[in-house]
């Protein structure tokens, strides 16, 4: 699957396409901004548009609007750091994954994301991303790699433990 990244933080935007490399799929390119979103999704045509919530200038829903109505059949996960997004069931997001996010509840949203569209669409469905926590028993106990701390290493025995912040 061709996914296309819009995230204003680079940070969150190269966390997130190295996620979706460990989901194997293809990251198309990686924007900045509603507006730049807008522009790569006509040059690639992707199939899923992996966007956040707010961006300075043009947010997400915006964009995500704006792509809808150029192509009824765009598929938008829209990602939000905020407990409880405004208008969410008006964007028109196939999906909201609350930040962080965790690999396999980004796996599952991209999965869910290509599969086909029932005849009456649901309203958009907010996931909830909460890290659960992963201890490697390698590791001394209090040393989970979700422990709060803003840790972004992976196990390298298990990659689907990783998640952005």
């Amino acid at each position: 699957m061709r996914v296309l990244i819009a995230d204003d933080q680079k940070s969150v935007g190269t966390s997130l396409a190295e996620m979706v490399g460990l989901c194997h799929h293809q990251v198309v390119e990686v924007v900045a901004t509603g507006m730049e979103a807008i522009q790569a999704y006509a040059r690639h045509r992707p199939d899923v548009v992996l966007m956040d919530y707010r961006m300075p200038k043009l947010n997400g829903i915006t964009a995500c609007r704006y792509i809808l109505a150029k192509d009824p059949n765009a598929r938008v996960i829209l990602i939000s750091g905020w407990s409880a997004p405004v208008e969410p069931e008006l964007s028109g997001a196939i999906a909201i994954l609350s930040k962080p996010v965790a690999l396999p509840m980004l796996d599952a949203a991209l999965t869910a994301a290509v599969e086909p569209r029932k005849k009456k669409e649901p309203a958009p469905v907010i996931v909830d991303a909460t890290p659960l926590r992963a201890v490697d028993s390698a590791e001394p106990e209090g040393h989970s790699l979700s422990d709060g701390g803003g840790s972004t290493e992976s196990s390298p025995t298990n990659p689907l433990s990783q998640e952005i912040h």
